[in-house]
């Protein structure tokens, strides 16, 4: 069974909330030195997914992932959990992408991979959280989806999808190739081991430009864009304290009660 995970990078979630900037005239987030980006914490869990359907049915997982040149970082550490090859999608025109565009754009390196059975991305970006792509993704390469999978089973030629809906989850079927969104209820993602650590160090991560994946750098224009970035800001946080008191504690209790009656 060939896999491709769809893999991205993004801002550290554990850095310190006093590095976290943001350029309100860029409308971009600033990374913070010393701080290297790491996987997309759902992306992680379609990998982990990925790498029981190749514990047991054998196979290839390639990993693709659209960023910056520290992107290599990202598929190496898919490389060390139990990826066979990866890709880096690096250009000037791939830089600041709605949904749309990054769909567009994964399409045509799979396109050019191909020979897969299986697509999975995360069910979200841990940083912007649209959840768009897979569905996307997978309406450009013409693939049947299935979203927020917590199992996946490749039984007689199709896939059998556990995935969750809001109150409880449901089984479905889909044909091969196929495109599956994963979500964190799929459980943890394995740690990786000092072999495969070792030699994801030593590979070499191809990094591929429009021209390889025969993108249409027309289609990425900005001003094509389907969706736009008005404003990005960190919120305020303003908190209030106020002591109530009383003569008793019953009395302290009424007043109590009477505050919280107010607000609701």
């Amino acid at each position: 069974m060939n896999t491709i995970v769809c893999v991205k990078q993004v801002l550290d979630p554990e850095i310190p909330p006093a590095k976290f900037k943001i350029d309100p005239e860029t409308k971009q987030v600033i990374p913070p030195p010393g701080v290297p980006p790491v996987i997309s914490v759902y992306d992680e869990r379609a990998l982990e997914a990925a790498c029981r359907l190749k514990d047991k049915h054998k196979g290839k997982i390639t990993v693709i992932s659209m960023g910056t040149a520290k992107a290599a970082d990202v598929v190496k550490h898919a490389l060390s959990m139990g990826a066979d090859d990866g890709f880096v999608l690096q250009d000037p025109a791939f830089e600041n992408l709605d949904s749309f565009g990054t769909a567009y754009v994964l399409s045509k390196a799979i396109q050019k991979i191909g020979g897969y059975d299986l697509v999975l991305c995360g069910r979200q970006a841990a940083d912007w959280g649209a959840g768009q792509v897979g569905s996307i993704l997978a309406e450009i390469l013409g693939l049947p989806v299935v979203t927020l999978a917590c199992d996946i089973q490749a039984v007689e030629k199709k896939f059998r999808i556990k995935r969750m809906v809001k109150d409880g989850f449901e089984v479905l079927e889909a044909p091969m190739p196929s495109l599956v969104t994963v979500s964190s209820e799929i459980g943890l993602p394995r740690l990786p081991g000092g072999m495969g650590l070792m030699l994801a160090r030593k590979k070499v991560v191809p990094i591929w430009k429009a021209q390889d994946i025969g993108a249409d750098v027309s289609q990425l224009d900005k001003a094509k864009a389907h969706t736009e970035v008005t404003g990005l800001s960190v919120p305020t946080r303003k908190t209030e304290c106020e002591m109530i008191t009383g003569g008793t504690p019953a009395e302290a209790g009424v007043y109590l009660a009477e505050k919280i009656a107010k607000l609701i």
